[in-house]
């Protein structure tokens, strides 16, 4: 679904991706995983449009997407969630959610105000808080508000950037569940940067990152305690 081949990404004349590969297949979760500052989140970035490669090429359902801005990527079907969740505080959850029907290719059903009932399934708190606004939420909540805002647009291709960071455990047990339910229910894969090791396990395939390329590769069920030593920070 996703192939990513021979990218090469600066900032400036500093060289911060090199020669990247990296697929995910369709139905499938693939984690990212790698040290703070190996180049993960500038791969997300580059993969969303919002940074230029130098070279190489970023495929999605076998189009190119180089020439295509952020909203055109997200219209093509990728749910991007960045690090930090960038929830909009002075809207409420509902007005959130339905924001992220903009990126939905068809113009049909983005102007009701309906929330698919299969988004509260996943993150059943989010129902009992519609009129808070966003930025009351806590970090964990608004985590699981910026998930639900990414399916409303009916992506393809979901990108997680480091959903668990800063988060209590508990929650990062129903953000996993949720994660995962997405791939096994409705098929959409999903592209995940992730340090928590547990949450790195229930991926299918692991691609690890050091100095801006990729270093090892395979299955997680694959995943060495040499491999979690060297590349994963926790």
């Amino acid at each position: 679904m996703l192939r990513v081949s021979g990218l090469n990404v600066y900032y400036g004349e500093s060289h911060i991706l090199r020669n990247v590969d990296l697929t995910v297949p369709r139905g499938q979760m693939v984690c990212l995983i790698g040290r703070n500052g190996v180049g993960k989140t500038t791969l997300l970035k580059t993969i969303m449009g919002l940074l230029k490669p130098r070279s190489g090429n970023i495929t999605f359902d076998g189009r190119s997407l180089l020439e295509r801005t952020p909203d055109q990527r997200a219209r093509l079907g990728i749910g991007y969630v960045p690090q930090g969740r960038e929830v909009i505080p002075r809207l409420t959850v509902q007005e959130n959610l339905l924001l992220g029907r903009e990126a939905r290719a068809e113009k049909a059903g983005r102007s009701t105000n309906q929330v698919p009932d299969y988004i509260y399934d996943l993150f059943p708190v989010l129902k009992t808080m519609l009129d808070r606004m966003g930025g009351d939420l806590s970090g964990g909540q608004q985590q699981q508000l910026a998930i639900a805002r990414a399916l409303m647009g009916k992506p393809k291709l979901l990108v997680l950037d480091e959903p668990t960071e800063g988060i209590q455990p508990s929650i990062i047990l129903d953000i996993e569940n949720a994660v995962r339910q997405i791939v096994a229910s409705t098929g959409i894969s999903v592209l995940l940067v992730e340090q928590h090791l547990h949450f790195v396990r229930q991926a299918d395939r692991y691609y690890a990152m050091q100095k801006g390329g990729i270093v090892a590769s395979g299955p997680t069920s694959e995943l060495s305690n040499d491999v979690i030593q060297q590349f994963l920070a926790v």
